[in-house]
């Protein structure tokens, strides 16, 4: 693996952004006068707030499925570097929480690469890692095989609480590798707030920007011989 390739890629700082689920958008027309997407403002987010270091592309793509799928494990404390870059100084956590894995889906990876970063993470922020919290008690299809829909109901009550204790009246950081529309996170946080934590915000290394999937959906919903909003003459 080249130098090149282990260089920190661009954080994710796109121009519009829902303030409290950080997703992209291509304009401010989504955002409300208090910068919340309309999700959000339905109260369909169970995060309290979400952070991610960068875009799930390029080299940092690449990274994240050497560790996650071909098992190089060593490129957890690269990754757990820029897990802490990425979150604020100014928030405050009692605990970090990894999104599990069913136990047969470890057992086929040998390890679960949330709990890899998990264990930098806490070593860099002094912040514990509480890995007995949550349980994945329903085995899923993967999530990439879905649309968003199918990823909401694949990971319906998927996840159980198996120490409330742990996260009773509690800020918890729920951590992840990547985020692409948040079904997991989302169904995780549930679980977290049902026990009882009183705040839960979400880490991830990357997330998916969805933002080229709007584009592409406005212009094939524009009529021929009218320009889709953003095109040039």
């Amino acid at each position: 693996m080249c130098a090149r390739c282990l260089e920190a890629p661009a954080p994710f700082v796109p121009e519009h952004f829902c303030v409290r689920c950080r997703t992209a958008f291509l304009s401010e027309d989504p955002l409300d006068v208090d910068g919340c997407c309309g999700l959000c403002r339905a109260g369909e987010t169970e995060f309290h707030a979400a952070y991610s270091f960068g875009h799930y592309e390029n080299e940092l793509r690449r990274l994240i499925q050497l560790m996650k799928y071909d098992g190089v494990r060593t490129l957890a404390p690269r990754l757990g570097r820029w897990l802490a870059e990425a979150l604020p100084r100014s928030e405050r956590f009692d605990a970090i929480v990894p999104v599990p894995l069913h136990w047969l889906r470890y057992l086929r990876r040998g390890f679960n690469q949330s709990v890899l970063l998990g264990r930098e993470l806490s070593r860099r922020t002094g912040i514990p890692l509480r890995t007995g919290v949550l349980r994945r008690v329903k085995a899923t299809p993967k999530q990439t095989l879905l649309d968003d829909k199918g990823r909401r109901m694949n990971v319906r009550r998927a996840f159980r609480a198996v120490n409330p204790a742990a996260v009773r009246d509690r800020r918890i950081l729920l951590l992840d590798d990547v985020l692409t529309t948040g079904a997991t996170l989302n169904a995780c946080a549930r679980v977290l707030k049902e026990a009882g934590a009183a705040h839960v915000s979400t880490l991830t290394l990357a997330r998916v920007d969805r933002r080229p999937l709007a584009r592409h959906d406005s212009a094939a919903a524009a009529p021929k011989g009218i320009p889709h909003a953003g095109a040039t003459a």
